[in-house]
C-alpha cells in the first residue's frame, strides 16, 4: 500500500526491487495522485490499483496478470540460461572440431607426394587450395617399378570430412594394388580402365554416396607411352606438344556412381617433349567468362603461353589472392623434358 507508517509503498517497492527484483509488485493507493502512479511504475511496480474496489475481480485480474508474467519471465530466463549454456557447449564444440579439422588437414596435407617429384624423365607438380580444412581433391604419383610410374587425380564430390575420409580410403586402394603387382603379379595397377572399375567396385560397396570424378595413368618407360582412363573428369586434361595444344580424348563415368560403369584406357606416345594440365573444376570459378566452352578456351590459351610451370599457372589465375576459394582448387602438372 502506498500510504504507511514508518516506511511507506515506495519505500518497500525500492528494497523489494533491490533485494528480489523478479519479485512481482502491485501498489494500492486511495489517493490515486499521478505522480504517484508514474514513481512506482518507474521503479518497477508491475501494476497499479486505485481503492477502493468496486469489484474484487480487479485486484484478482491484476495478480492474475503478474503472475503469468512472472511465470512467462522465469520461463525466458531459464532459457536464456539454457541458450548459454548451449552456446558455450557449442563454441566448446566447435573448437574441438577447429582442432580436429585442422589435424585432419595436416594429416591429409601429410598424404600428398612432394609439389615436385620427378620420376626418370617425367616431372610432376602440383598445388592444391582446399575451399575448407578438409579438401576433397586429392592427387598422388609414385613409382610401381623401374618400367611404370602411376598417377592420378581425383575430385571427391562434396567437401568436408566425409570427402576427405573417400579421398584416403582411394589412396589406400591404389596402395593396395602397388602391393599385388609387387608380391603376387595382379596386373590391375598398370590397366588405368582396370584401376578405374575396382576403385568404382569399392567405393560403391561403402555406401558413402559419393562418387569421385578421376584420371588414372600409367607411364610406360620402356616403350614411351601413356596409358590413361578418364572417369567423369572436368574440365578435359589439356595436353602441349611442342607448339600445339589440345584436350586430352576419353571419356568415363565417375566412379562410385553406377555398377555398370565400363571404362576406357587410352594411350599416348610420350618420347617427346610433352606437357599434361589438369585442373579441378574448382578453377572454372576463377574464369571469368560466360559459358563452360568460353571457359574451356581461356584454359587451353591459358596453356599455350610458355614457361608451362606451376608458377606459371598460379601467376595467370591469381591464385595467390586466392583466400577463400569456393570449392578445392587443384592444378596439377605432368611434364617430359625432350
Amino acid at each position: 500500500d502506498m500510504r504507511m507508517p514508518h516506511l511507506d509503498g515506495i519505500g518497500v517497492l525500492k528494497v523489494v526491487r533491490k533485494e528480489a527484483p523478479q519479485t512481482p509488485i502491485v501498489m494500492i493507493s486511495g489517493g490515486g495522485l499521478l505522480t504517484d502512479v508514474v514513481e512506482a511504475l518507474r521503479l518497477g511496480a508491475w501494476d497499479y490499483l486505485v481503492k477502493p474496489f468496486s469489484d474484487l475481480a480487479v485486484v484478482e485480474h491484476s495478480i492474475d496478470a503478474c503472475l503469468h508474467r512472472a511465470k512467462l519471465e522465469q520461463e525466458n530466463i531459464e532459457y536464456r540460461e539454457k541458450l548459454e549454456k548451449a552456446n558455450r557447449e557449442l563454441e566448446t564444440s566447435l573448437t574441438l572440431l577447429r582442432k580436429d579439422q585442422e589435424a585432419g588437414r595436416h594429416a591429409q596435407a601429410q598424404l600428398l607426394p612432394e609439389e615436385e617429384e620427378r620420376f626418370g624423365e617425367y616431372m610432376f607438380s602440383h598445388i592444391v587450395l582446399p575451399s575448407l580444412y578438409l579438401s576433397g581433391d586429392f592427387l598422388d604419383y609414385f613409382s610401381i617399378n623401374k618400367r611404370y610410374t602411376g598417377f592420378y587425380f581425383a575430385d571427391v564430390s562434396g567437401h568436408g570430412s566425409s570427402s576427405a575420409f573417400v579421398t584416403v580410403m582411394l589412396q589406400g586402394l591404389v596402395n593396395q594394388a602397388v602391393q599385388n603387382y609387387k608380391e603376387h603379379g595382379e596386373t590391375t595397377i598398370i590397366r588405368p580402365d582396370e584401376v578405374c572399375s575396382y576403385l568404382n567396385t569399392e567405393l560403391l560397396k561403402t555406401r558413402l554416396g559419393k562418387h569421385v570424378a578421376m584420371i588414372y595413368g600409367v607411364l610406360d618407360a620402356e616403350e614411351d607411352v601413356l596409358r590413361y582412363a578418364l572417369a567423369g573428369h572436368y574440365p578435359p586434361p589439356v595436353l602441349i606438344e611442342d607448339e600445339s595444344v589440345s584436350l586430352l580424348e576419353g571419356e568415363g563415368m565417375a566412379v562410385g556412381m553406377f555398377p555398370f560403369a565400363e571404362y576406357e584406357t587410352k594411350e599416348l606416345q610420350t618420347g617427346g617433349r610433352f606437357s599434361m594440365v589438369l585442373f579441378s573444376d574448382g578453377v572454372l570459378e576463377l574464369v571469368k567468362k560466360s559459358t563452360l566452352e568460353e571457359k574451356e578456351q581461356s584454359l587451353q590459351d591459358l596453356c599455350a603461353r610458355p614457361p608451362v610451370s606451376i608458377a606459371a599457372l598460379s601467376n595467370a589465375l591469381k591464385l595467390n589472392t586466392v583466400t577463400e576459394p569456393p570449392d578445392d582448387i587443384t592444378v596439377f602438372l605432368l611434364q617430359r623434358g625432350g
